[in-house]
C-alpha cells in the first residue's frame, strides 16, 4: 500500500523520531523520515473523500474501540450518507442489524438474535457504543462475515473442495502475494500450537514452509475470510448506496495493505484507506510506510485484569446429531477426561446438545473444582465422562 492510494501529504514537520512512535492521540502518517503528524481536521477530510476507509483493533482493547468511535463520529459529520461495515456479525444477521437500525430491537434481544455470544464471544459492552451511535443516526450496518464453519472447512479441505452452493456467494479470491504468505506464517504457527501441534517460535519460512498443503489451506482459509468482507463492502456499493463505508475489523485483515485491502482492489475498490490504533508496546520500530495510510497514537493502559475463562480444550463443530470434537489440546481437562477427536458430544450438563453454542455455554458456567458431565458417542458407543475444572488458585 502506499500513501498515494489514500491521497494522504507528506509534507508536515516530522513529530519524532526516536523510536518512530505515533504521541498518543495524535493522527499521523509513515513516512521514510518517521512519523509525521496531521492535523485530526485535514487528516479526517482526506479520509472522507475515500469510498472506503477500514479501521483495525485488537479486539478486546478498550481504547482501540473508543478510537473508533471518535473516528467515525468525525466522519459521519463530515459524510452523514456513510455506512458502517462489522467483521462481528455473519451475513445472516443482516436483518437484524437493520431492525436495530430502525429501532425496533432492544439491546438485549439484538445481541441474542445476532447471537453475539456464539460466534463473536468478545465483551458486547465494548461495541455497543459504536451500535448506539449507529442507531441514533441511522446508519446502515453491514454484516460482512461468514460462517466460522466455512473458514473452517477451507482451513481443512481448501477452497476448491467447498461447493460452490457452499460459499455464501463468496467469488475466488485474489491469490496471496508471497509477502502476505509470509506474514500469516506466525499466525499458522500460533493456530497449530492452539491445537496442540508443536510450539509457536519465531522462524521465517523458507518456500518448503510456504508450499506446505495445510499451511497453503490456511492462507486460503484467510483469504476467503479476506474475500467476505471486501465483497460485503463492494457489493454495497455497487448497489449505489452510501458512498462512504467504514468498516472496522482486525487490525490483522488490513496491515501492509494486504488482506481485506487487496481483495477490494481485486475488486475494483481502489478509492480506499487504512487506519490504525497504535501503541508503543506493538513495537515502533516495525512502523513502515507501508503499514497503513494513517495512524493513531495510542497510550499503552494497564487493562482490569478478568478471572480466566473455564476452558475444556477442544475445538468443535457442528454434526447432524450433537457437536462433533475436531481436536483435543494435550494435557487439556477435555484430554483428562477422556474426550477423544472425532467424539460427538451429545449431552453437557444434563442437557441435550444440539449446536456449538450449547457446549460453550456449559462450560462458561463451570466454576472452579467444579465438575461437569459430559456424554459422548464414540462410534457405536455411548460413553459417560466427567470434565474436572481446577480449584482456584
Amino acid at each position: 500500500m502506499s500513501l498515494g492510494a489514500c491521497g494522504l501529504r507528506v509534507g508536515a514537520v516530522p513529530i519524532r523520531r526516536d523510536g518512530g512512535c505515533p504521541v498518543p492521540g495524535r493522527w499521523t502518517v509513515l513516512s521514510t523520515g518517521g512519523v509525521v503528524e496531521e492535523p485530526t481536521d485535514k487528516l479526517l477530510a482526506r479520509l472522507a473523500r475515500q469510498r472506503v476507509v477500514l479501521l483495525g483493533e485488537a479486539h478486546d482493547n478498550p481504547e482501540h474501540h473508543r478510537w473508533q468511535l471518535s473516528t467515525i463520529s468525525g466522519l459521519h459529520a463530515l459524510r452523514p450518507d456513510l455506512a458502517l461495515g462489522f467483521e462481528m456479525f455473519p451475513r445472516r444477521a443482516q436483518p437484524v442489524l437493520d431492525e436495530w437500525v430502525a429501532g425496533r430491537l432492544g439491546e438485549a434481544e439484538f445481541l441474542t438474535r445476532t447471537e453475539w455470544r456464539q460466534f463473536w464471544g468478545y465483551d458486547a459492552a465494548l461495541y455497543l457504543p459504536i451500535f448506539h451511535f449507529a442507531r441514533m443516526y441511522r446508519i446502515p450496518m453491514l454484516a460482512l462475515n461468514v460462517e466460522r464453519g466455512l473458514v473452517g472447512r477451507v482451513r481443512d479441505k481448501g477452497w476448491a473442495a467447498i461447493p460452490v452452493a457452499d460459499r455464501e456467494g463468496v467469488t475466488d479470491p485474489a491469490a496471496a502475494s508471497r509477502e502476505y504468505a509470509t506474514r500469516l506464517y506466525r499466525s499458522y504457527l500460533d493456530h497449530q500450537a492452539s491445537e496442540g501441534h508443536g510450539h509457536p517460535h519465531e522462524k521465517e519460512p523458507d518456500d518448503s514452509d510456504l508450499a506446505d498443503p495445510a499451511f497453503q489451506r490456511f492462507v486460503e482459509a484467510m483469504q476467503v475470510w479476506d474475500r467476505a468482507m471486501a465483497q460485503g463492502i463492494a457489493d454495497h456499493l455497487r448497489d449505489g448506496n452510501a458512498p462512504l463505508v467504514v468498516a472496522i475489523m482486525g487490525s490483522g485483515h488490513l496491515e501492509g495493505g494486504y488482506g481485506v485491502p487487496q481483495q477490494l482492489r481485486d475488486l475494483g475498490v481502489t478509492r480506499l484507506a487504512v487506519a490504525l490504533p497504535w501503541a508503543p508496546s506493538e513495537g515502533c520500530a516495525g512502523l513502515r510506510p507501508a503499514v497503513a495510510d494513517a495512524v493513531f497514537g495510542i497510550a499503552d493502559r494497564p487493562q482490569p485484569s478478568r478471572p480466566d475463562r473455564p476452558r475444556l480444550g477442544i475445538s468443535i463443530d457442528s454434526a447432524a446429531t450433537g457437536v462433533r470434537v475436531r481436536h483435543v489440546v494435550p494435557g487439556s481437562i477435555a484430554e483428562q477426561a477422556g474426550i477423544r477427536a472425532d467424539d460427538v458430544i451429545v449431552r453437557i450438563a444434563g442437557e441435550t446438545v444440539s449446536e456449538p453454542s450449547d457446549v460453550i455455554d456449559a462450560v462458561q458456567r463451570q466454576a472452579p473444582g467444579a465438575l461437569l458431565p459430559i456424554t459422548v458417542q464414540r462410534g457405536d458407543e455411548t460413553l459417560d465422562l466427567v470434565a474436572r475444572f481446577p480449584p482456584r488458585k
